[in-house]
């Protein structure tokens, strides 16, 4: 049975995911560089990138929200909210590049956040194995997704570029760390539904 405090400190953390701006412990990764002037198909792709990047860090937080809520030993649980919170930097690496670019956070956020967290809690349910396996997945998908980006950005836009490669690096170590704390080796099909999945997301928050 779920803890109702549990719970409510989920809920709170889904509105500071959302609403409250996200804190960083570390310096944001490429902040000692000269920003490029990139024309206005490059600002535009810079921004669109990196909107879908925010959200993709809103989805993170909600899954391993969601997640933790629903994992059974503490030592898993303790992964997924130490994953969490260098999440939570990468938020605010990826809000703070929006704004610079004089872009906008994609306005459904929100509904992805609660579809993320929904899936969480399930995949918690199944077993810690199986939970953290669906978060060694993740991770790895995500770090594809973000070699792509790496790909499509402006070559003179360094900023970006190195908060993504920062990003990259974070999330494979997540995956290796779910890996050595027992995750599960997920079935193919399940890895084509979250691709599939991943793709609606991308899609839709590189244009709003």
């Amino acid at each position: 049975m779920i803890d109702l405090d549990k719970l409510i400190i989920g809920f709170d953390k889904g509105l500071r995911t959302l609403y409250a701006p996200a804190q960083t412990a570390r310096a944001v990764p490429g902040d000692a560089l000269m920003d490029a002037v990139l024309d206005e198909t490059g600002r535009r792709t810079s921004a669109a990138l990196m909107r879908v990047n925010h959200t993709g860090e809103v989805c993170a937080q909600a899954l391993y929200h969601g997640q933790a809520l629903t994992a059974r030993e503490p030592s898993a649980r303790d992964a997924l909210e130490r994953a969490a919170r260098e999440e939570t930097e990468h938020l605010a690496w990826t809000e703070r590049r929006i704004a610079e670019l004089g872009g906008a956070k994609s306005v459904l956020n929100p509904l992805f956040y609660a579809g993320s967290f929904a899936l969480g809690a399930m995949s918690g349910l199944l077993g810690d194995k199986w939970n953290l396996g669906f978060l060694a997945e993740t991770e790895r998908q995500v770090v594809k997704h973000l070699d792509g980006h790496l790909e499509r950005l402006p070559s003179d836009d360094k900023k970006s570029r190195a908060i993504v490669a920062q990003m990259r690096d974070d999330e494979a170590r997540h995956a290796t760390s779910a890996i050595n704390h027992g995750g599960a080796e997920l079935l193919e099909p399940v890895k084509v539904a979250m691709k599939a999945s991943s793709k609606v997301m991308t899609g839709t928050a590189y244009w709003l």
